[in-house]
């Protein structure tokens, strides 16, 4: 575990959400992927014979990855989509497609779906919509990658005067981190602070205002007994802005659940302080980013995981793996 946490992808792909003007208050909804006849098929093309065959024209915007956490088989790709002037943009129809290298065959289109972060106002913290802060994220539900290395991803996007075409921001590269425990594995076994540990002084354990209520049961007590959604992040200190959302949409979700699950949110640095090391917790998990979610099943198997930001609709399809409908 490196002596630092890449916040939220700071290094990487959200950063740009840092410079964003501020989010207007209203709840938004999710959108459907456009359909995938919209975009060239790959038809077992190059990434070179593909951009030129389409005759897309360069694209102005921006794509920017929103994880760097990839195994082989089926994984969650989430992004963001962004002007050059670092605004952004919420309302694009985009495919992405994948190859592993310059000469190998294109997987692809693959439209992403736009997924609303916001949730109903009683779960909102009080910063929710502050500048910079995000409200959606774009997903490709299931991106198969069936080798381990560095893949080349671009992008295609309906424009207005047409398809356009460009390449995402960093390459996604497939299992750079073995040692994030991965769906079916026995969930690492950590003590989370409990509201009673701290004496009611939600402040240590929580940087988010109001704190929330997922810190009523310590992990180690109740894994193997109940399901489990155990989400790392830290609203007050992530980067990308992100953070907040995702604690936002797990504690509209837990209430939802009442007693069928237990969820837990952990924070990331020691003591809060971003100078000091990750908490003992965050390193258990060997996790270079953040926020993470991680759904465990009654018997202390990890049934899925999802890195970055999420939305209700995204969280509530998830709990299917741990509790049943």
């Amino acid at each position: 575990m490196p002596s630092h946490l890449h916040r939220s992808l700071t290094a990487l792909a959200f950063a740009a959400l840092l410079l964003l003007p501020g989010c207007g208050g209203s709840e938004e909804t999710s959108r459907a992927a456009p359909p995938a006849t919209e975009f060239p098929a790959a038809k077992g093309k190059t990434i070179s014979e593909l951009l030129h065959d389409s005759g897309a024209k360069p694209s102005k915007l921006v794509i920017a990855p929103a994880a760097q956490t990839f195994d082989r088989g089926p994984n969650r790709y989430p992004f963001g989509v962004f002007t050059v002037g670092q605004e952004q943009v919420d309302d694009a129809d985009v495919a992405l497609y994948f190859a592993k290298d310059a000469k190998g065959p294109v997987q692809g289109p693959l439209p992403a779906q736009v997924t609303s972060l916001e949730t109903k106002p009683a779960y909102r913290a009080r910063d929710a919509g502050a500048p910079g802060e995000a409200t959606t994220v774009y997903v490709v539900p299931k991106v198969n990658f069936d080798r381990n290395g560095p893949w080349l991803a671009i992008a295609m996007l309906k424009g207005e005067h047409g398809l356009e075409a460009t390449r995402v921001t960093a390459t996604p590269v497939v299992g750079a981190f073995p040692r994030i425990p991965q769906v079916g594995d026995k969930a690492p076994v950590i003590h989370t602070p409990t509201a009673a540990d701290v004496g009611g002084d939600m402040a240590k354990i929580d940087t988010r205002i109001p704190p929330d209520q997922m810190h009523k049961v310590d992990f180690a007590d109740v894994v193997g007994k109940k399901p489990i959604v155990l989400v790392f992040a830290t609203p007050a200190l992530c980067q990308s802005r992100v953070c907040g959302p995702v604690v936002d949409v797990a504690q509209q979700v837990a209430d939802a659940y009442g007693d069928k699950a237990d969820f837990i949110h952990m924070e990331i640095w020691t003591d809060n302080d971003p100078s000091k090391p990750p908490r003992p917790q965050v390193q258990a998990y060997n996790l270079e980013t953040e926020p993470w979610a991680f759904l465990i099943d009654r018997n202390g198997i990890i049934r899925d995981r999802i890195e970055g930001a999420f939305g209700v609709s995204e969280l509530e399809e998830a709990m299917r793996t741990i509790v049943p409908g």
